[in-house]
């Protein structure tokens, strides 16, 4: 290419500038702005460019310049294609954060679906369980939405509220100024704790919630809530001193990871056991874990489930074992199960009456000790991970442990609530062996009375 007059000669019709093929003009085209700029210094507005087409083999410097002509039409042509280009990474960068936020949203909603589980996922019946994954979720936030936690701390506070009032119509009749004011610090505490939990709806009604403080707040909350129900229980006992130790029920009111009691021993190494309880629940769809019991290693070790709308079960060592229970219409049951590690025979009791048995759970496996047993709530991790999807909702007493199995009558002797009945030699029902926490309540157990 070379700069040229104004008149320089055109291509006829018929030159090699008309006849080469499209592609060739169009290379033509694209190669202009690097071997046709005369110059550095000039622009597009002092010289113009003559081109024609050149043989593979010639000097393209010194072909024949066509006419002036097509050296607007190009200019005008390249700043289109430059305008294009800087259109078109503008959309690309504009697409590249929009690409970048969307991935973000998607890895929050990945992440909340994790923590909220699978709710339909059975837990019984072997693989379905715990089938192709484990998880620690011990020290997890709840796995309720936050606007469902408020909501159960509301109840739990109006449970307490409740116990205050009985309290009130005590002391009325009792004129302990001690008492009296005990109770008014415990109501204060009750209205502080409102507030905190008002505050918090209004953070989230006005979109200031921060989930980092989720987990602290909520904790602290908890704990208070644990300290308050520990004062009240105090003071209830103190009006029910005749009360014998073993007479009093545990109540799981809602459906939380937090809600539990805990046996302050461990089970020793057993080769058989006995387990039998008193049980109330109308909980819908399953009552939950009545009791887990957890040990370095295997979180199942021995299990009383009813999950979902599956039946009961009972794991040991991660083996189940389907029971014909028919307990779960709001009414006080009396369960017993028994079990021996030769050839893992079992049998299962009901309101005194054997209602089932088998064979091959768990053969010669002994339950293992060192562990942890907790009333309430299923164990991911040993004295942790709990899920609220498999927490117990009801009421539960005399839960009592042998390490042998017992016999048909003195199953019906606790059922019936007869005077001679045993308690348990591994795992006694009394006050002084449990621990209770997040709001879990202790009551008088009424069952036995009703039935005497």
């Amino acid at each position: 290419c070379r700069s040229g007059p104004g008149g320089a000669e055109r291509p006829q019709p018929g030159s090699a500038a008309m006849a080469g093929p499209p592609g060739t003009l169009l290379l033509l085209l694209s190669l202009l702005p690097l071997l046709c700029l005369r110059g550095r210094g000039q622009g597009f507005g002092q010289t113009r460019f003559i081109c024609t087409s050149v043989p593979l083999d010639g000097d393209m410097c010194a072909a024949t310049a066509p006419g002036t002509g097509s050296a607007e039409e190009l200019k005008s042509t390249v700043l289109q294609l430059r305008e294009t280009v800087l259109q078109q990474k503008e959309t690309i960068m504009n697409q590249k954060e929009t690409i970048r936020e969307l991935t973000a949203k998607l890895g929050r909603c990945e992440s909340q679906s994790v923590l909220e589980g699978l709710p339909g996922e059975p837990k019984g019946g072997g693989a379905g369980r715990k089938g192709g994954f484990s998880k620690n979720t011990m020290g997890d936030l709840s796995r309720t939405p936050a606007a469902e936690t408020l909501s159960q701390l509301g109840q739990t506070l109006q449970s307490l509220k409740t116990r205050l009032e009985n309290l009130e119509q005590f002391s009325r009749m009792n004129s302990s100024s001690q008492t009296n004011n005990l109770k008014d610090i415990l109501q204060n505490k009750i209205d502080d704790l409102e507030k905190q939990v008002l505050s918090r709806v209004n953070s989230l009604e006005e979109g200031k919630f921060n989930p980092k403080n989720e987990s602290e707040e909520r904790g602290k909350i908890e704990s208070t809530l644990t300290s308050l129900h520990q004062r009240i229980s105090d003071l209830e006992k103190g009006q029910k001193d005749n009360r014998p130790p073993d007479r009093f029920q545990l109540t799981f009111s809602l459906r939380t990871n937090y809600m539990y009691a805990k046996v302050k021993k461990s089970l020793p190494e057993m080769y058989a056991f006995s387990i039998c309880m008193w049980i109330k629940s109308n909980a819908s769809p399953g009552m939950g874990t009545p009791f887990s019991y957890a040990v370095p290693g295997q979180a199942n070790e021995l299990v009383l489930i009813e999950w979902g709308n599956n039946p009961m079960e009972i794991l040991i060592n991660d083996k189940v074992a389907k029971l014909p229970f028919v307990i779960n219409d709001g009414k006080w049951h009396h369960i017993c199960v028994t079990w021996t590690t030769r050839d893992g025979v079992w049998e299962a009791y009901q309101d005194g009456t054997q209602t089932g048995n088998g064979e091959n759970l768990a053969p010669y496996h002994p339950i293992k000790p060192q562990g942890v047993l907790v009333l309430g709530q299923e164990q991911d991790t040993l004295g942790g991970g709990f899920d609220a999807t498999q927490a117990f909702v009801g009421e539960l007493a005399h839960f009592n442990v042998w390490d042998r199995k017992l016999s048909p009558g003195e199953v019906y002797g606790l059922a019936t609530c007869s005077a001679k009945a045993l308690s348990g030699n591994v795992i006694a029902w009394a006050e002084a062996n449990i621990d209770i926490y997040g709001g879990a309540t202790k009551w008088t157990f009424e069952a036995c009375r009703q039935l005497n």
